[in-house]
């Protein structure tokens, strides 16, 4: 098979959002172009950086007398997406900051955040990109925020969330899916 640029993609987010999140349980899409149910919360623009996947195995090599390497067995796998949400007056996002029990009220009336130890929850979480014409879905099952980078209140740049997504298995014993498709629409 012949090389072709036409398989050559940047990842950009589709138009009307790029990332969403709802609550534990709720049915995840299994394709790439199914309409996301109310469930799911666009969490709105994110930083030019954009999303990052991570993928990690770590193994373990078995050497034979004499030091060949005779065996490697993988000792665990990790599979992480990290992304800066900054869309901070979205009470959506910062629920998935803080939690959702910590966040309450709309920005027409005011919003309490409280920051607090509790556990973050898990959620189902979808990433929408466009790669040179094809939509891509992203479906995370069972994804919870691990990590939060330090929030930055600086007059030169947009506050944001940096996040730490670790997808857990689920009950197929899968991280993550990835759904795509040529898009023959013009709405992406």
């Amino acid at each position: 098979m012949a090389n072709s640029a036409s398989n050559v993609a940047a990842g950009k987010p589709k138009v009307g959002g790029a990332v969403y999140r709802a609550p534990k349980g709720t049915t995840a899409p299994t394709d790439a172009t199914t309409a996301l149910g109310s469930a799911f919360k666009c969490l709105g623009y994110c930083s030019e950086d954009g999303m990052t996947q991570g993928l990690k195995r770590e193994s373990n090599e078995v050497k034979a007398w004499g030091g060949q390497t005779v065996l490697t067995t993988q000792t665990s796998f990790g599979e992480t997406f990290k992304v800066k949400l900054i869309e901070v007056l979205n009470v959506d996002v910062k629920k998935v900051v803080f939690g959702d029990s910590n966040v309450s009220g709309a920005l027409a009336t005011g919003i309490t955040t409280v920051v607090n130890s509790k556990e973050l929850p898990e959620g189902v979480w979808v990433v929408e990109t466009v790669q040179n014409g094809a939509i891509c879905r992203q479906v995370i099952p069972c994804g919870k925020v691990s990590e939060i980078g330090d929030i930055t209140y600086k007059d030169s740049d947009p506050i944001g969330y940096d996040i730490t997504i670790s997808a857990l298995p689920d009950s197929s014993g899968n991280a993550s899916y990835e759904y795509t498709i040529t898009d023959n629409s013009s709405s992406v």
